[in-house]
């Protein structure tokens, strides 16, 4: 059993996390990416996916460790994120990668809800392998007055399998999210065109190529970039954040977005801002230590650790003004 932390040392640890910045060490380069909310968003657990309402002042985002995971708020209350609760349609089930409409009407989550009204989660197979009670399969749930009414299950034309995950939503209501492909599992990006009420067979939206494994995409509301992650050929233990423009009607070469954005490992879970000029994404990073260090800067260390610095995902943002501005240069 846990026990309770004495009420000093409560008080002494909110007050270091109030001292902590967002940037928890010295930028070296112009475009570093910031961690998001320590202590609050970002935290002990696997923090992933954070979906803003269009007004910027509510957060929704995935919360999990190895068991499963369950999406939680967070709202902006006097330039402050407020301590995360449970979603009101989560928490029963394993809920994940939370996805808001541009207009905020509904949102779209990837659950392993059970789809045929039993009590036992669905299984996953994909990457080549089974994940018993770890599937996937997106669920819509529509905004009704400030509060939020019952998750539907998207139909066929998306969930074709357990393997269905990472949603985005486009102005128009289309979504793209990963599936694995049915050659060798490995997941690739799709689309479902929605118009006239109905969600269209998902297609290939035609990024990456066979040797890539590509997934997690954030597309821009008019549909004009996406970014995403993905492994390439020779870095399969690598997740890279990507972003490509469409032009002409496809979608142009993907641009990787350098080391400065990409640590070693797993960037993962790109979400775009509300001002859709910000990209949110999630890595295990945790700041480096130089020796010998200061009393101090261990025990800013020791603080970090036991709020967010423990190897755990965390959420982590950037610009996107640097490629943005090229594009439109």
């Amino acid at each position: 059993m846990k026990t309770r932390m004495p009420i000093l040392c409560l008080a002494l640890l909110f007050t270091r996390l109030t001292l902590l910045p967002e940037r928890p060490f010295a930028q070296v380069l112009s475009n570093t990416p910031r961690l998001f909310a320590p202590g609050v968003v970002s935290g002990a657990a696997d923090d992933m996916s954070p979906a803003f309402t269009p007004d910027g002042k509510t957060v929704f985002f995935g919360r999990g460790n190895t068991s499963g995971s369950m999406i939680l708020i967070s709202y902006l209350v006097n330039g402050k994120w407020s301590p995360a609760v449970i979603a009101p349609f989560s928490g029963q089930w394993s809920d994940l990668e939370p996805a808001v409409a541009p207009d905020g009407s509904f949102l779209v989550f990837a659950s392993n809800r059970p789809t045929d009204g039993n009590t036992k989660p669905i299984d996953g197979n994909y990457d080549g392998r089974a994940f018993p009670a770890m599937g996937g399969n997106l669920w819509r749930v529509n905004r009704q007055g400030t509060g939020w009414g019952e998750p539907q299950r998207l139909p066929d034309t998306i969930n074709v399998d357990t393997g269905t995950f990472s949603p985005s939503i486009a102005s128009d209501g289309s979504i793209y999210f990963m599936r694995p492909t049915k050659s060798d599992g490995r997941f690739a990006l799709y689309r479902s065109q929605y118009r006239d009420g109905a969600y269209a067979a998902a297609v290939p939206i035609g990024v990456g190529d066979e040797t890539t494994e590509d997934v997690d995409p954030t597309v821009a509301p008019d549909e004009s970039f996406i970014v995403y992650s993905s492994n390439h050929p020779g870095r399969r233990d690598q997740k890279r954040l990507l972003i490509a423009f469409r032009e002409s009607g496809k979608w142009g070469t993907p641009i990787d977005m350098g080391d400065e954005v990409n640590e070693k490992g797993s960037n993962i879970e790109a979400r775009l801002g509300p001002d859709h000029m910000t990209v949110y994404f999630s890595t295990n990073t945790v700041p480096p230590t130089t020796f010998p260090r200061s009393r101090e800067q261990a025990q800013r260390s020791l603080d970090e650790m036991q709020v967010w610095a423990d190897g755990r995902e965390n959420i982590w943002y950037v610009s996107l003004k640097p490629w943005l501005d090229k594009q439109h240069g």
